[in-house]
């Protein structure tokens, strides 16, 4: 069984730590990370996956961007243990997380990932979205929590607050 809860500051090196076990060396120079630099997640969204031993087994994590001046929320990162991988917890916090978002009035949800397995989940390619360069344009997804959100929203992704 495991424990879905909000991420604390306590839990900020664990996290970290399934972030390097999980990711490449270099994982903070991609340009996702750059839009989060100096910027506080939401912390409403940002979620750890414990055990019943309290050991840690996946993450997520969310923060704020402006596209075209519209406000915009970053998935990502979303990390399940190398040990506990195919356990659908991934879909688990996926789907708890965007429902949580959705209640919080929060109307379209933009990542850097892989379509095939982001679609399961409604996400799709956005058109007209420019993340930081060195993005594959075709990595640059996006998901409609309220219909039509997207809709009209082109431009580059900023730091929110720039």
């Amino acid at each position: 069984m495991y424990r879905l809860e909000e991420e604390t500051e306590a839990d900020w090196w664990e996290v970290e730590a399934l972030y390097d076990l999980c990711f490449a060396p270099g994982r903070t120079a991609l340009s996702s990370y750059r839009l989060r630099d100096g910027v506080p997640p939401v912390r409403d969204l940002c979620h750890v996956l414990r055990d019943d031993d309290g050991i840690l087994a996946a993450v997520i994590r969310y923060w704020p961007v402006r596209v075209a001046g519209q406000r915009v929320l970053l998935l990502g990162p979303v990390a399940v243990h190398p040990t506990r991988q195919g356990e659908g917890l991934g879909g688990l916090l996926m789907r708890e997380s965007l429902g949580e978002a959705r209640r919080l009035g929060w109307e379209r949800v933009l990542l850097v990932g892989d379509a095939p397995y982001y679609r399961r989940f409604g996400f799709e390619k956005l058109e007209g979205v420019e993340m930081p360069p060195p993005t594959n344009p075709d990595r640059v997804l996006g998901l409609e929590l309220l219909p039509g959100a997207w809709a009209g929203v082109k431009g580059r992704v900023e730091k929110a607050g720039s």
